[in-house]
């Protein structure tokens, strides 16, 4: 049985206790449908080499809000050993696919050497390209970087760190010359020179950093995957995706922009109000607006009518002006606001989860937890804690056909919505040319 035949997604106890939803009952009972669906589609859009997807849960409705392509908090996973141990599995499968003869690898981290968070992420990384097999090292772009220097992480570990410089086509560390470079750098600032034009594969390319993809582009792709999707399952698409729409040329500042915006927002929340009265659903919709590249959470608000958007104060607009390195703010997405009703601890903190991919593999994840936000609140934001996913132990692969009771597993659903995503960033990246 080759590598692949042996892989298991994994599947965890659910920290909902109530019954499984309409939703997840559909999957399961579709798994078999679903996962040779899915297997048709790799070998025509094979995925990227890693991407993380943030999730809510409403109960009548699973779906994906942000997609990133460059993702830290891989110490989170480590809260789980299974996790890591599927993520050393997974990421030999898919750099193999990438570049089959690749022993040295050169991790390319974020440009900031002061969040001690984020280095734990790298050092998480490497360990699971250390384990993999491969000579791992990290060489930052960052200019003000000019030696190699340890970092001394929270954890008690170090990382050590170089300059990466260009030598001719190829990038090096001291006598480090790598197979392959690894990017975690979203490159919110541009592509810069050092990276253009080289003879080492680089992956996710550096053409899908923040300075050139949109999230709005990504829910294009995702709406039709998702379409596709909810036809072989037998659903309404729209329970497994936001509606959105798409704002350019806004300058929040200078008030540049508002009257599309809040046009945008009526015309949502009119369809939301609609999809909500068909089926019953009590809450009252809601909409989020959010910088159309970038991520940490930063350029997000919450709305729930036009008149709000033509009515913000100086504060929520100078809120809105920035992204992430202090990028100005010059297109948004409109999005359907997504409720989260998974809740974690004995103070019912409200969470929502993360999922981890390795390529098509999905390899685990966390709750992002915060107690000072309600379900209709953007959770990533000061404040956040994040909390284990947590394994069945007597159920890892539910039955087929599935029974009534037997394994209440979330993740299953959570996995799929994540492959889908990740399906949608596949096909982005073939459409666009770019090599991976």
């Amino acid at each position: 049985m080759s590598h692949s035949e042996t892989y298991e997604t994994p599947h965890l106890r659910t920290a909902l206790t109530g019954p499984l939803q309409l939703l997840e009952k559909q999957m399961l009972s579709k798994q078999e449908e679903i996962e040779e669906w899915f297997q048709a589609q790799w070998l025509l859009s094979p995925a990227p080499a890693y991407g993380s997807v943030d999730l809510r849960n409403a109960g009548f409705k699973v779906a994906p809000i942000d997609m990133n392509l460059f993702p830290a908090g891989f110490n989170n996973l480590q809260m789980n050993p299974e996790f890591v141990k599927l993520s050393i599995e997974a990421a030999k499968l898919v750099i193999d696919r990438l570049q089959p003869k690749a022993k040295k690898i050169l991790l390319v981290p974020e440009n900031h050497t002061r969040n001690l968070f984020y280095w734990e992420s790298v050092s998480a990384l490497l360990h699971v390209l250390t384990h993999a097999g491969y000579d791992a090292r990290v060489g930052t772009l960052s200019p003000d970087v000019d030696a190699p220097f340890a970092l001394s992480l929270m954890s008690g570990g170090t990382v050590n760190v170089s300059p990466a410089k260009r030598v001719n086509n190829k990038i090096e560390i001291q006598d480090f010359i790598p197979d392959l470079i690894l990017l975690n750098n979203d490159l919110s600032d541009g592509i810069p020179a050092v990276l253009q034009g080289l003879e080492q594969p680089v992956t996710p390319p550096a053409e899908l950093g923040w300075s050139q993809r949109l999230k709005s582009g990504h829910f294009q792709y995702y709406e039709k995957v998702s379409e596709e999707f909810a036809n072989l399952i037998q659903i309404d698409p729209w329970f497994i995706a936001p509606l959105f729409k798409h704002c350019g040329e806004i300058d929040f500042m200078r008030r540049e922009g508002e009257e599309c915006l809040a046009s945008h927002v009526d015309s949502l929340l009119t369809e939301l109000q609609k999809k909500y009265a068909e089926y019953h659903i009590p809450q009252e919709p809601y909409i989020v607006i959010k910088a159309d590249a970038g991520t940490y959470g930063m350029g997000v608000m919450m709305v729930r009518s036009a008149e709000e958007v033509l009515s913000l104060n100086r504060k929520q607009r100078t809120h809105m002006s920035k992204s992430k390195g202090g990028q100005p703010v010059t297109s948004v997405i409109v999005q359907e606001g997504v409720y989260t009703f998974e809740t974690w601890g004995a103070e019912d903190a409200v969470a929502e989860p993360v999922v981890y991919l390795w390529g098509e593999k999905v390899v685990g994840g966390f709750y992002r937890v915060h107690k000072g936000r309600d379900i209709d609140e953007n959770l990533n934001a000061p404040g956040m804690q994040f909390e284990p996913l947590i394994f069945a132990k007597t159920c890892q692969r539910p039955s087929y056909p599935p029974v009534l009771g037997e394994c209440q597993n979330r993740f299953y659903a959570y996995g799929v919505i994540a492959r889908l995503s990740m399906l949608a960033a596949a096909r982005e990246i073939l459409e666009s040319g770019v090599t991976k």
